[in-house]
């Protein structure tokens, strides 16, 4: 599996597919790009997708520090720039789009599109931190698996969780959490808590946008998403009926649509100035 040292870290990443254009996905917290493999798997016939991890999380290096989001978004940008693929359409999902949001900010240059799934562009809400600083703290030092009933309320919506049919596909991303490296992951979820909003910094953001929240989201609540998309000019909102905080595996056939939708918008533009076309 190819990896890539950026800012004295090494990455994981992945290439599928082939085209003019590529788009590169930055995952949730305690996932890995595993979590878009439908998406991927609809996109890659038209675009050159890339799907990474980032530091101390998937098959990525466990380094010693950089897991704050200003850092993870210079780890981004390094790997944009290093695999050749900007200006890329930039999907980020959770923790990924806080990432997104910084770079559209910071580097809009290397970005065509921005995507913007589960998302805040606020700071974590105070009442969430004590209880996740508390499950840190046993994750890292009792193991994942003590808190994982705990955790897969605020990961997954209702109606998969509720849906017996879906008990193969619940363990096995139980699994997947419980697998992540203690050290990695508690350092991960500590560069999330402890990260700072972008709120106030929305309106600087050009790069055609598009926002997908689900509707059982409690992580980021879709009045987060509302709140992104008052402020970010021109961009579009979609709200996934019966998805929660990981839409793109709760409800991945709605979320294709959504993406396929507006990349092909995208695609139709014949402006220059990278206006986006429309609202929704």
């Amino acid at each position: 599996m190819p990896k890539l040292k950026v800012n004295d870290a090494q990455l994981h990443y992945e290439e599928h597919g082939a085209g003019p254009e590529t788009i590169v996905f930055a995952h949730g917290l305690l996932w890995s790009g595993r979590m878009f493999d439908d998406q991927v798997n609809a996109l890659k016939d038209r675009y050159r997708c890339i799907t990474f991890d980032f530091r101390g999380q998937g098959q990525s290096e466990v380094t010693e520090s950089g897991y704050d989001i200003d850092t993870l978004s210079e780890d981004a940008a390094a790997l944009i720039e290093a695999l050749q693929c900007a200006p890329c359409h930039f999907l980020g999902l959770s923790m990924g789009g806080f990432v997104g949001m910084r770079l559209a900010i910071r580097r809009p240059a290397l970005l065509k599109s921005l995507m913007l799934l589960e998302t805040s562009a606020d700071p974590e809400p105070e009442e969430n931190i004590g209880r996740y600083r508390l499950l840190n703290f046993i994750a890292r030092w009792f193991g994942l698996r003590l808190v994982a009933d705990r955790v897969m309320p605020i990961m997954f919506g209702e109606k998969f969780l509720s849906d017996p049919g879906r008990s193969k596909q619940k363990h096995e991303w139980r699994e997947r959490m419980i697998a992540n490296h203690r050290v990695g992951i508690t350092r991960a979820v500590n560069g999330v808590i402890d990260r700072a909003g972008v709120h106030d910094q929305l309106d600087r953001i050009t790069t055609p946008t598009l926002i997908i929240v689900g509707d059982q989201d409690v992580a980021t609540v879709p009045a987060k998403a509302q709140r992104m998309h008052a402020r970010i000019r021109g961009s579009r909102l979609v709200v996934i009926p019966g998805a929660g905080h990981t839409s793109t595996v709760e409800e991945p056939g709605a979320v294709n649509a959504a993406l396929q939708e507006f990349l092909g918008t995208q695609a139709n533009q014949t402006g220059t100035d990278g206006a986006p076309s429309g609202a929704a």
